[in-house]
């Protein structure tokens, strides 16, 4: 039975698993929404696999994003990175000789300096949705065009009207204005994705020293338009992987395959871990000022872990009952 490697990236938007062979090729990917729901949306996706594919061989296990933490506690990880180091990694897996890294996604974006395949700088935007893909999913709504289209309709644009794209609200009113000046559609689609690639360079990318070989990833890699935009900002060539939309779970199931290599086992629950009942609570410790959020994950009715507390008084207890059973 041939072995894989499950790269698992849960993002506030989406939630990504990858299954990897051997030789580092992509075998399975899905995309979801995470919805607000990252347990439920994991089962959901991991008893599809068994659904899909049947029993496979599934020996390590890597998990990143802004919900790696919960992830690695429901289905057992192997190791556990942030998105910084497990886009690198993919990117560098796709190009080794790759010196940026721009990675723009639903709800953030981020840009990764590597030089000799080390990570030396980087930079993230997580405040304003100028620079992120759902700001385009907007603009596209308004102008009555499905986001698939956007791209291919900015390339259509013989003159790219000037909007401003330092903040979300005001692109979107100067949208508004340049429309009713009776601008056509593809010039203010052109126009929206300069000031994408304009507000991300002013934002994420200033001080930094962009050279090639240049690498973008993310979801928002699919929109040609945005990939002309920063090939013309920047005087460069654009690459786009195969997966550029779950490069972030493809780093993770390669570092799995590394960790698995050196330790020679897996901690993977197994595809049956869909069946489980999960509960989540949260209450608030009284135990001093610090009044801290602490949540309480159970499996079955088995306390599974807490988190969340400043001191470790309940998150302490677990990891202390888990160490006297190891």
């Amino acid at each position: 039975m041939d072995k894989y490697y499950m790269g698992i990236d849960v993002g506030s938007v989406s939630t990504n698993i990858i299954l990897m062979d051997e030789n580092k090729n992509v075998y399975y990917k899905k995309y979801m929404r995470t919805q607000g729901k990252p347990i439920e949306i994991l089962k959901l996706g991991i008893g599809e696999i068994e659904d899909e594919l049947g029993k496979i061989d599934i020996v390590g296990v890597g998990v990143t994003g802004s919900g790696r933490y919960l992830a690695n506690i429901i289905v057992g990880a192997d190791i556990v990175k942030n998105e910084i180091t497990a886009h690198a990694v993919a990117g560098l897996n796709f190009i080794p000789e790759v010196r940026t890294i721009i990675e723009i996604g639903g709800q953030d974006s981020k840009i990764i300096l590597i030089r000799d395949r080390i990570v030396v700088d980087f930079a993230m935007n997580t405040v304003c949705a100028a620079g992120t893909g759902s700001f385009l999913d907007r603009q596209a709504i308004r102008l009555g065009v499905n986001i698939s289209d956007f791209g291919n309709l900015a390339l259509k644009s013989k003159n790219s009207v000037r909007i401003a794209g330092r903040c979300a609200v005001f692109a979107e009113s100067d949208m508004i204005h340049k429309q009713q000046l009776g601008h056509n559609q593809s010039d203010i689609a052109r126009g929206l994705c300069d000031a994408l690639v304009r507000n991300y360079l002013n934002n994420v990318g200033k001080g930094k020293e962009i050279l090639p070989p240049i690498l973008f990833q993310g979801g928002v890699a699919a929109n040609v338009g945005i990939k002309e935009a920063f090939k013309e900002a920047l005087g460069e060539e654009i690459y786009i992987p195969d997966n550029y939309d779950v490069m972030g779970a493809i780093g993770a199931a390669i570092l799995a395959k590394e960790e698995v290599k050196k330790k020679g086992k897996t901690n993977f629950k197994g595809t049956s871990l869909c069946k489980m009942d999960y509960q989540v609570n949260g209450f608030e410790c009284d135990g001093c000022s610090n009044t801290c959020e602490v949540i309480e994950i159970k499996e079955d009715g088995r306390i599974l872990a807490r988190y969340g507390d400043k001191c470790g008084k309940w998150s302490n207890t677990i990891n202390n009952r888990d160490s006297k059973l190891a």
